[in-house]
């Protein structure tokens, strides 16, 4: 194992690119030459008392290091897991250290709102012995792969939502509307085209066994906690935002689950391919994920990886939302493009939005064009690090990519200097994960679809 920070290969527009899971193995692998490390159990708890447990180990005398190497981890727990509260077994000082940090007045206060709007509860941490930590509780119960019945199936996104009318796994009805729900602060615009939509589908079939429903944002327990697509609602209004879901299930008095657009993705693609343990990465305007186990089950985390730390160079970019600065959004998605713009010395209009940015070195690529092509290496030597470092909390065999930026030319690029990071650096998670972008039988599936088979129906 290697014993220094930096990489072997190096990001060609950004070479002070630190991937975390060199940080990471380095820090662990020193502590145990030392001789002086402890255990520290990290817990993170959710709804219906869920919890989820990441054991490592830290040097018994914390170091700024040491306090560096937590703080990380609980970060990306945090986005990629989700929680109320922390159980942090290990040392005091440790302990000490997060629970300012991951306060209403501490460097992550923007964390501890997102999973306090989250999970309805304020954030808090509890220090406590390496052995005292809750064990570790997950959903158990297999999510999707119910094709058999009369569904529907529906996803929403911020600029149109797709409807599927599905009989036993086959879509004999689909409907794409556009609409604008980020713009819209009555709820009973949100549920009036949902549930239209939804009548239109059923028309197409003898019975309705079951309904099921991919949306962006966070989606706890059926309800929506924190979208985009909500924006525009009211704080006040917010609930009755939030609940449309059991709204319609009441309604409909059929089994009814609706998930993050990202785990349906990761379903989708395990449907399509036949295969469990999927890990299923979008790089659009933000990044997005879902994930499915090796056992087939959707445990429900969060995965919101735009905002899981996977640089940590100290004079990496921050996030305009967040504030942090080496989180996803900035190496994965539309952003990163942007970001590596000065670097590959390509210059555009102040004025041009992201999405134009990126259809302009798009273009640049397919006709040749040099920097172009490092942006994307770039990206993929950044990818090749990061799918090391999900390896370290996601058990997976298979990655999923897909998005508007992977699109085209670039989207091979990316692939093949992620491949070559991983044969170089890590060559036995090359030998155990391969990686797969969309084809047309995942395109027959659909995100409409997957979601159709979400609930177990009655029937």
């Amino acid at each position: 194992m290697k014993t220094s920070f930096k990489p072997t290969i190096t990001a060609p527009l950004d070479p002070e690119f630190l991937p975390a899971a060199f940080f990471n193995r380095s820090y662990v692998e020193a502590v145990k030459a030392s001789g002086k490390g402890v255990p520290l159990i990290l817990g993170l708890e959710r709804e219906n008392g869920l919890l989820s447990r990441y054991e490592t180990v830290v040097r018994s005398d914390p170091d700024a290091g040491t306090l560096r190497y937590v703080e990380r981890i609980v970060k990306f727990l945090l986005w990629s897991r989700g929680g109320w509260k922390l159980h942090l077994g290990g040392p005091k000082a440790i302990g000490e250290f997060i629970g300012k940090t991951y306060s209403a007045r501490g460097a992550r206060r923007f964390d501890c709102e997102m999973m306090a709007c989250a999970y309805g509860r304020n954030f808090q941490v509890v220090t406590t012995g390496a052995g005292n930590v809750p064990p570790r509780k997950e959903m158990q119960s297999a999510a999707g792969g119910h094709l058999k019945g009369c569904r529907i199936g529906f996803d929403l996104g911020a600029s149109d939502y797709k409807v599927s009318a599905v009989m036993d796994g086959e879509a004999v009805f689909t409907e794409e509307t556009p609409w604008h729900p980020a713009s819209q602060p009555n709820p009973e615009y949100h549920y009036h085209h949902l549930s239209a939509a939804l009548h239109r589908a059923a028309a197409h079939l003898p019975r309705v066994d079951a309904i099921g429903g991919s949306s962006a944002g966070i989606i706890v327990d059926n309800e929506i906690r924190v979208a985009s697509l909500l924006r525009a609602v009211p704080k006040k209004l917010f609930p009755k935002a939030a609940g449309l879901f059991k709204r319609i299930q009441k309604e409909w008095n059929i089994p009814v689950v609706v998930m993050n657009d990202g785990d349906v993705t990761a379903l989708a693609g395990a449907l399509s391919l036949g295969q469990k343990g999927m890990l299923g990465v979008a790089m659009g305007s933000s990044q997005a994920a879902g994930f499915m186990d090796l056992h087939g089950h959707i445990p429900g985390w969060l995965n919101e990886l735009a905002f899981a730390p996977v640089d940590y160079n100290p004079a990496a970019a921050a996030d305009e939302w967040s504030g942090d600065i080496g989180v996803g959004a900035l190496y994965f998605s539309q952003q990163a493009v942007n970001k590596l713009l000065p670097a590959a010395k390509i210059l555009l209009p102040d004025k041009m939005g992201l999405p134009e940015r990126l259809k302009e070195v798009q273009a640049l690529l397919a006709r040749g064009d040099a920097r172009a092509a490092k942006i994307y290496e770039t990206m993929g030597v950044y990818f090749g690090y990061t799918i090391a470092h999900y390896a370290d909390f996601y058990d997976f065999r298979r990655l999923l990519i897909l998005g508007r930026v992977t699109t085209g030319k670039g989207g091979d690029i990316v692939l093949a200097a992620a491949r070559q990071v991983l044969r170089k650096e890590f060559p036995e998670l090359a030998a155990k994960i391969s990686l797969h972008v969309p084809d047309e039988k995942n395109r027959r599936v659909g995100q409409a679809v997957a979601a159709a088979s979400l609930p177990m129906s009655k029937n």
